[in-house]
């Protein structure tokens, strides 16, 4: 008879640790996260844990700009941007944002809560953690009520369907039905029987 199950889901899980490869207080005995944890290394840090994510942001910024420089290279004016790949020009204005990595990382200080209260952190504080978590969830939600707003009154989005092989323009009918924003879940957008979750 097979069993759908493995048995070692009923034993203890222990995490394999090298001691010596720890830094003292980075430790799994002094800070109860094991290496492999997102961001372990950088949990008494608070300063060094913001460049972390300033220069992973400057990272992804650094890429945009060096793909922009690439498309500019081999642009052709007489041809539609979207036959030519060029999707990234909109992150030229965000590369200023790598400096405050190298900042935070370099040269900030390596804990916040002396100088900046408000940015520092207790890594087993559930009401910082879920406070920081709030801050992000709310950040990327105005990013995305930005969005909305370029689309509707400053400029519009580039549509690929518009006529002529893709134009700028602003939205004037805007979709607020759950059914209709939510119903490519149930069926495919581009037509036939199966959709994205059935």
């Amino acid at each position: 008879m097979k069993t759908l199950y493995s048995l070692r889901r009923f034993y203890p899980v222990e995490t394999l640790f090298n001691g010596t490869l720890a830094l003292a207080g980075r430790d799994q005995e002094t800070t109860g996260f094991a290496w492999w944890a997102g961001n372990a290394q950088l949990i008494n840090l608070s300063g060094k844990l913001l460049g972390a994510h300033v220069a992973h942001a400057g990272l992804i910024v650094f890429w945009a700009g060096a793909m922009n420089i690439f498309k500019v290279a081999h642009f052709v004016p007489e041809k539609p941007m979207y036959e030519q790949g060029l999707i990234l020009l909109h992150h030229l204005a965000t590369l200023v944002l790598g400096f405050g990595g190298i900042y935070h990382a370099l040269l900030g200080p390596k804990t916040l809560e002396e100088s900046f209260p408000f940015f520092g952190y207790v890594w087993k504080d559930r009401n910082k953690m879920t406070t920081i978590l709030g801050i992000h969830l709310i950040l990327l939600g105005l990013g995305a009520f930005l969005l909305v707003f370029k689309a509707l009154y400053f400029g519009g989005v580039y549509d690929t369907w518009a006529p002529r092989g893709g134009d700028v323009r602003k939205i004037t009918n805007l979709t607020l039905s759950p059914s209709i924003i939510f119903g490519y879940l149930l069926k495919s957008p581009f037509g036939g029987k199966d959709g994205l979750l059935v």
